[in-house]
């Protein structure tokens, strides 16, 4: 849970059931304050139905509303091709990649992106 006035964000069904969850707030205290950034956990059997897309538009939202001057994520896995895609949809870009940065379960060490977007 992100604490205000930082916000999380919870995707349900219509039968309540949790599909996804977001969280958001600065990125960095202080003088990088001015810079969003948010986090995202969508259920496995939830993917491909749009919550991810629909919890990172909420967090845009959210973000210009608090008169941020754009959204970093500071580490998306670059093999998380899904969110990628959707982020570059979303108009971010890949402003760098921090290699072998993240230990994959299953392929081993794979690089992360940082990913930033101008609101």
């Amino acid at each position: 849970m992100e604490r205000p006035p930082g916000r999380t964000s919870v995707a349900v069904d219509h039968d309540g059931a949790v599909l996804g969850t977001a969280k958001m707030g600065a990125n960095r205290p202080g003088p990088g304050s001015h810079v969003a950034t948010a986090s995202f956990m969508v259920a496995a059997d939830a993917r491909g139905r749009g919550v991810g897309r629909a919890l990172c538009e909420d967090a845009l939202d959210w973000a210009r509303r608090q008169g941020f001057a754009a959204m970093q994520f500071n580490a998306v896995a670059e093999t998380n091709t899904a969110a990628v895609a959707l982020y570059r949809q979303l108009g971010f870009t890949v402003v760098g990649t921090v290699p072998e940065a993240f230990a994959h379960p299953t392929r081993g060490r794979v690089g992360l992106h940082v990913m930033h977007l101008f609101l």
